[in-house]
């Protein structure tokens, strides 16, 4: 009797490990997932390159295309038309000190010495004036240029931006963790967390 439970257990068992081995053979349904795409909004890679050369044409022009930042346009214009004022004064005075300086040393009369002929600056004033009006004279030209390749760099560096994607889906969220540890005594630590999700 305790032998024919041992082969009973045993078929029964093998039965079992049989039919979990046979092939389902009910049809298996398949479903479509349907999603919706987010529309981004479009992104124009020469953008940047056309607010920069609108720029690189006419100042200010690329700030324009970009229709942003209004308020640079004076500060533009102000900075370039002063630099250049400052430019075509100090040209002016140099070309002045040196016309000086040269009839002087072919000995005749200059616009800096009196009626009688006596100097009122010494040759060394003469030169020295004109190494400062020549200094300031360059720097006012280095500052013009400056603006303008500024103006050009911020025309591109806005129009890269303004594509950037600002959705409120961006996040960065700092959050203070304290830990503290009951080991030790009057320890406490703070950890610091930034969760950045899009």
């Amino acid at each position: 009797m305790k032998n024919s439970i041992y082969i009973f257990a045993f078929i029964f068992f093998c039965t079992l490990a049989a039919y979990s081995q046979t092939k389902d053979t009910t049809k298996t349904e398949t479903r479509s997932l349907q999603y919706t795409q987010i529309q981004q909004p479009e992104y124009d890679p020469l953008n940047p390159s056309r607010a920069a050369f609108y720029s690189a044409i006419f100042p200010g022009a690329g700030q324009i295309y970009n229709n942003r930042y209004w308020w640079q346009l004076p500060l533009i214009y102000g900075g370039m038309a002063t630099s250049i004022y400052f430019y075509i004064d100090n040209n002016n005075e140099y070309q002045r000190f040196r016309t000086a300086f040269r009839r002087r040393k072919a000995g005749l009369p200059d616009e800096f010495s009196d009626v009688n002929g006596v100097p009122l600056i010494s040759d060394a004033g003469l030169e020295s004036a004109q190494k400062q009006l020549r200094q300031n004279r360059d720097l006012s030209l280095l500052t013009t240029v400056l603006i303008y390749v500024l103006q050009i760099v911020e025309a591109s560096v806005t129009a890269h931006l303004i594509q950037f994607d600002s959705t409120d889906s961006l996040t960065l969220t700092p959050s203070a963790m304290p830990n503290i540890n009951y080991n030790e005594e009057n320890t406490h630590k703070l950890g610091l967390t930034l969760k950045y999700s899009f």
